[in-house]
């Protein structure tokens, strides 16, 4: 925890920290001030005829009902399997807890490809029975490829919750005469509520940016009619209308997350040591129901996609694809790795503004960094290209707005390790360096950042991951001729070249689970 007691020399923060922030606060606030100029451009009634379409509530409903769908499903994944890895015998196999995190190396439009290539007449189905099996498209199409692909985010936060609940409120229900099923949802459930939040917050705004499962499944959302707009009819005062409202319903998401929240506490108000605990045991036949759950899961959300791209690779091999998949692959490196540095470089002020200047204009213009990330990032490209395009034209389709823009959308991925570490870093540490006739950002660099280096390195390794699969941003600002794996995945899968889009998938999906291994390792040492 922060020491409390320990103040700053000056009550207003030093400008080389300030100056970073002020620029990742302007830059999204452009994005905004364009949005919201473009949707107003033909007036307030224009606008207003927009919103009372008929098809824009379509789109809104199709929206809503999608980002319902998923929350169920990822709620119904999530949460016996957090539970039975963190409070049964289940936990003790640590290989369950890496399987269910896996999935995260498959982004939402590889299992939109995988689930496309098993069906229809020329499907891998099809080519192995030949019998005929129906294509999963549509909403129920869209709602398994991004609820596979999003569970973990939701089952991460539910296991934490497990892991570090108090077992003693558990056994003081017990003893004034509750059941099983009373404490689990008198005392268990409620403590599970601040984790749900944040896990199905984060799902629901990935819900509202995606499109590229939406449009593969050709099922309608705002994000997929924003694209519509924007690349085919160039459209953009409805694209721009169509964008802020997409803004509007995520900001209302984050909202309504907090005023759920209040001021709830749920740590203990007395003394003591919190006990570890105590698993649950199962009865014989339960382990039965728990491994077929744990079937039917891995192998949609893993085995699946997995069989797909074996598939393809034998049936048809890559040898003519390889030139353009290592150049996908040079161009998402190309992306990903200064976008990740460059985000880190961006994070590390903005925490510490938020760390060491709590109030104020330090934590405001640190929550910048979440404004930026909580935006869809097809409402962010959009608008970045546009103001662009008018303001700085010589950066229009350059990598380095892309890489920019990439940075900025996921800046607060980046920041979680570095204020996690900042927290752990006693600020007298730079009152020692000044002691010592150090200026205060000399202090800093000698006293604290060495301690913050390991912290910066998870950032940016999550920084890394998140771009290389990102395909709404890439696919709208990447300049002529460049072709980044995700990219050359949703371009050939829309094109039905499911054979073709294996190799990239594969490259994509290998180099995600090394990072992800990257990170397990860091967790396990921690």
């Amino acid at each position: 925890m922060p020491n409390q007691s320990w103040k700053p020399h000056t009550a207003h923060p030093p400008w080389y920290f300030v100056l970073p922030a002020v620029f990742v606060s302007c830059s999204l606030g452009f994005v905004f001030i364009y949005l919201g100029f473009r949707a107003f451009s033909d007036g307030p009634a224009a606008l207003w005829e927009l919103l009372w379409r008929e098809r824009t509530a379509v789109l809104l409903w199709n929206t809503l009902r999608l980002a319902f769908g998923v929350m169920v499903l990822t709620t119904l994944i999530s949460f016996p399997l957090a539970w039975l890895t963190a409070r049964t015998g289940l936990a003790r196999y640590r290989v369950v807890s890496l399987l269910a995190i896996l999935p995260l190396a498959i982004p939402g439009y590889i299992m939109a490809w995988a689930l496309l290539s098993l069906g229809g007449d020329y499907g891998i189905i099809q080519r192995l029975g030949g019998g005929s099996f129906p294509r999963i498209t549509g909403y129920w199409g869209a709602l398994l490829a991004i609820s596979l692909y999003a569970f973990p985010y939701l089952y991460l936060n539910l296991r934490s919750a497990f892991l570090g609940m108090d077992p003693a409120q558990e056994d003081a229900a017990r003893s004034l005469g509750r059941g099983p099923i009373s404490v689990f949802f008198t005392v268990v459930l409620p403590q599970c509520r601040p984790a749900y939040l944040a896990g199905t917050l984060i799902i629901l705004l990935y819900v509202l940016g995606d499109f590229g499962s939406v449009t593969l499944m050709r099922y309608e959302t705002f994000s997929q009619a924003v694209f519509v707009q924007y690349s085919s009819l160039m459209d953009r005062q409805t694209a721009s209308g169509l964008a802020l409202l997409l803004m509007v319903i995520a900001g209302g998401l984050i909202l309504l997350e907090v005023r759920l929240l209040g001021r709830m506490t749920l740590h203990k108000v007395g003394t003591g040591t919190v006990k570890a605990a105590g698993y649950y045991s199962l009865r014989p036949w339960w382990w039965v129901l728990v491994g077929l759950f744990l079937i039917l899961v891995f192998g949609s959300a893993l085995v699946a996609p997995l069989f797909a791209i074996s598939f393809w690779l034998i049936e048809f091999p890559p040898a003519g694809e390889m030139p353009q998949v290592w150049r996908g692959l040079k161009d998402s490196f190309s992306v990903a790795v200064p976008s990740a540095f460059l985000a880190g470089a961006l994070a590390l002020p903005l925490a510490y503004l938020g760390v060491r200047y709590p109030y104020g204009r330090g934590r405001a213009l640190e929550r910048a960094a979440y404004f930026g990330y909580a935006m869809p990032p097809l409402a962010l490209a959009l608008a970045a290209a546009a103001v662009s395009l008018y303001l700085l034209p010589f950066l229009y389709q350059t990598l380095f707005l892309l890489i920019v823009v990439c940075s900025l959308h996921f800046l607060a991925e980046g920041m979680g390790p570095i204020r996690t570490t900042l927290y752990q870093a006693s600020p007298r540490l730079e009152e020692a360096a000044r002691s010592l006739g150090c200026n205060p950002l000399t202090a800093f660099f000698r006293g604290t950042f060495p301690l913050l280096l390991k912290g910066m390195a998870a950032g940016i390794a999550f920084v890394f991951l998140s771009v290389m699969k990102e395909l709404p941003i890439t696919y709208i600002l990447s300049p002529w001729g460049f072709h980044p794996l995700a990219v050359n995945i949703w371009d050939l899968t829309n094109e039905g070249m499911y054979a073709e889009a294996a190799p990239h998938a594969l490259a994509l999906l290998v180099f995600s689970l090394i990072f992800i291994g990257f990170l397990m390792l860091r967790e396990k040492r921690i």
